[in-house]
């Protein structure tokens, strides 16, 4: 159990953090598209590694209630970077998925973004690397963050 004088550096480092991984959500989502809204970005990269899902997989994953993520898929779609299909395995439900563009335009980003922590990374210990995103999913799964 850390001590409480740890606890206000935490709090700081973890504000901090928050701050530049929004700004970074925020510039990734203007990067693909000029209009995208930065609450939209998680979904399309969540479409992006699953290949294509459930609407109610993508709720589930991403904590949002179905009339949130609806707005967000409509938004995606307007943009053109999203698209519904068919299920074939279910013709009444809907799967999302990226458009070609919205495809090309992701990889190509989430690429750039790769190159840029191996460069600022490039320093550190792989083994530190490790450890830091162990702790950062123990931190995640203790529901603090």
């Amino acid at each position: 159990m850390p001590t409480e004088d740890v606890l206000p550096g935490l709090e700081t480092e973890l504000t901090a953090l928050w701050r530049r991984a929004r700004a970074s959500v925020r510039d990734s989502a203007r990067t693909l598209h000029p209009r995208l809204d930065p609450t939209v970005y998680p979904l399309l990269v969540l479409v992006l590694h699953a290949g294509s899902l459930r609407m109610s997989e993508a709720a589930n994953r991403l904590s949002l209630d179905k009339s949130t993520l609806s707005r967000q898929v409509d938004a995606a779609v307007r943009l053109g970077l999203l698209e519904r299909v068919v299920d074939s395995t279910d013709a009444r439900a809907r799967l999302l998925r990226l458009t070609p563009s919205g495809h090309t335009g992701l990889t190509a980003l989430l690429t750039e973004q790769r190159d840029r922590w191996r460069a600022s990374l490039a320093e550190w210990d792989r083994e530190d690397v490790v450890r830091l995103t162990e702790l950062l999913n123990k931190l995640g799964e203790s529901g603090v963050a």
